[in-house]
């Protein structure tokens, strides 16, 4: 009997939010969920595509490293990190999707479009010639990692570094 009624308060507690987590603090929000290697979803519905750079795809037409980099974007972010959305003042700040175009900073203060392109996840993508306060540095690490092969640059060694038009690793290997 006493086993049923804890059991009973569990269930109670969870269905009236009892397991939620507190509100993020002001100036954070809450991952959801990872769409893919280079878009989010945050806990409030709003859908995050990471500013200035381009991972290969997995949906539509799957390419060479795609599911690597959505695993490591998934690594980065499980659901329910803390995250601070930066706005570059160089770009657009919304996509022709809807999505918000934002650098993504974990909590930890670790700057998760920076990470992606100097461990080879991520190349620089500055849509329609839009070069953001990052380009500079993003441009430097994603040379640096083709240079030594690191990620995509290394399983997909046909990939051209082409940060006008977006990565484009070809067919999966």
């Amino acid at each position: 009997m006493r086993l049923a009624a804890l059991l009973a308060l569990v269930l109670l507690m969870t269905a009236c939010g009892g397991s939620q987590l507190p509100p993020p603090p002001p100036g954070y929000e809450r991952i959801g969920h990872v769409a893919d290697g280079d878009t989010v979803v945050l806990q409030n519905g709003e859908t995050i595509r990471l500013v200035q750079i381009d991972t290969p795809e997995v949906f539509f037409r799957a390419e060479c490293y795609g599911e690597q980099a959505s695993a490591e974007t998934k690594h980065l972010l499980p659901k329910n990190t803390l995250v601070r959305l930066e706005r570059d003042p160089a770009t657009d700040s919304v996509d022709h999707f809807g999505r918000l175009l934002r650098y993504v900073i974990r909590s930890d203060g670790l700057d998760i479009n920076v990470s992606l392109v100097a461990d080879g996840y991520a190349a620089p993508y500055f849509f329609e010639g839009e070069r953001g306060d990052k380009a500079p540095e993003l441009e430097q690490l994603a040379l640096t990692a083709q240079r030594e092969r690191v990620g995509l640059w290394g399983a997909c060694p046909s990939t051209p570094y082409a940060p006008e038009h977006g990565v484009d690793t070809g067919p999966p290997q």
